[in-house]
């Protein structure tokens, strides 16, 4: 099954991050067109996947996860401005054939990012 699906964990409490805003970009050349947006459901996911296969193409793509709305009202020492706001992660989709799937696992100081399954 092609197409791109992500989720959240929050590592800080050990629960999926629901209700994280996560915006979905794909590359023309200088210019960034807005694809898709999401917010992340009580499993830290979306509903449905940020790309369907049929609207997948080989380019390049930037996820933006708002996470400092997430953690500025969840309990974050520095609850009036996170360290962390808006975490950016770009990929290349480059086989159509291929599912791809970002995990984002985030603290209110840090995160980490892989090519999930």
């Amino acid at each position: 099954m092609a197409g791109l699906t992500t989720h959240i964990l929050d590592v800080m409490s050990g629960n999926p991050a629901a209700g994280v805003r996560v915006e979905l970009y794909r590359s023309s050349g200088e210019a960034w067109t807005l694809v898709r947006e999401i917010i992340t459901n009580a499993d830290g996911r979306a509903d449905q996947p940020l790309l369907e296969p049929e609207e997948t193409e080989t380019a390049v793509y930037e996820l933006r996860f708002h996470i400092g709305d997430y953690f500025g009202p969840n309990g974050a020492e520095d609850s009036v401005r996170p360290f962390l706001d808006i975490v950016p992660v770009r990929i290349t989709i480059g086989d159509l054939d291929r599912h791809y799937h970002v995990p984002l696992l985030v603290a209110p100081w840090s995160y980490t990012t892989y090519r999930g399954s």
